[in-house]
Order: structure tokens, then C-alpha cells, then sequence
């Protein structure tokens, strides 16, 4: 069976993606700081980018996903889709895991 061409997609983003986490972890200071300054500004423009196809209604319920969702499943009161879910979890959570001692908010 070939590939689609989402799932090249995909492994291609995932594969970009991990070559970051790589090279931040591994990277030399003057590295790591000039990865940061040329991917860190791509990486939040492709969540923003992300985020604005989620971006809820006046009701609080997300366009996109309520446009895949069928009548059946659907939900009465507006809560967090799971792209901003996701996004809200990957980015709180994870930063304030055991072992890392610098949450985004603190350093801004």
C-alpha cells in the first residue's frame, strides 16, 4: 500500500518536530539559542495558525469541530475543543512537570 500524501505530511511534520526536541536538548548554548530564534517564532506562528481554525463562536463552541461532529454526539454546553484543549495541556502541564524548574510565565 503507498502513502498518502497526509501521511508523508505527517511524518515530515512529526520528524521536523522531533529534530527540534533533538537539538534543543542536545545542542550547544550558542545552538540551541539560535534555534530557538529561528523556530521557536515558526513553531508558535503554526499554533497560532492552528488555533485561529478553532477560534469558538459567540456561544463558545469551536466552528471547525462542530462542522465534524455529527447532530448525535454533539454538545449542549460550549466547552474547549480539543485542538485548544490539547494546545492548553501540551503547553501548561508538561511545563510544569517534576524536573523542570522554569515555567514559560515565570520567565517572561
Amino acid at each position: 500500500m503507498s502513502p498518502t500524501v497526509f501521511s508523508q505530511l505527517d511524518k515530515s511534520l512529526h520528524d521536523h518536530l522531533a529534530a527540534l526536541v533533538h537539538l534543543s536538548a542536545t545542542a550547544d548554548d550558542p545552538t540551541a539559542a539560535d534555534l530557538a530564534r529561528t523556530e521557536l517564532p515558526r513553531v508558535v506562528a503554526a499554533l497560532r495558525a492552528l488555533l485561529d481554525e478553532h477560534t469558538p463562536d459567540p456561544h463558545g463552541r469551536c466552528p471547525t469541530c462542530r462542522t465534524h461532529r455529527s447532530r448525535r454526539f454533539s454538545r449542549k454546553l460550549p466547552s474547549p475543543c480539543r485542538a485548544y484543549l490539547g494546545a492548553q495541556l501540551a503547553l501548561t502541564v508538561t511545563a510544569e512537570t517534576p524536573g523542570l524548574h522554569r515555567h514559560v510565565r515565570t520567565a517572561v
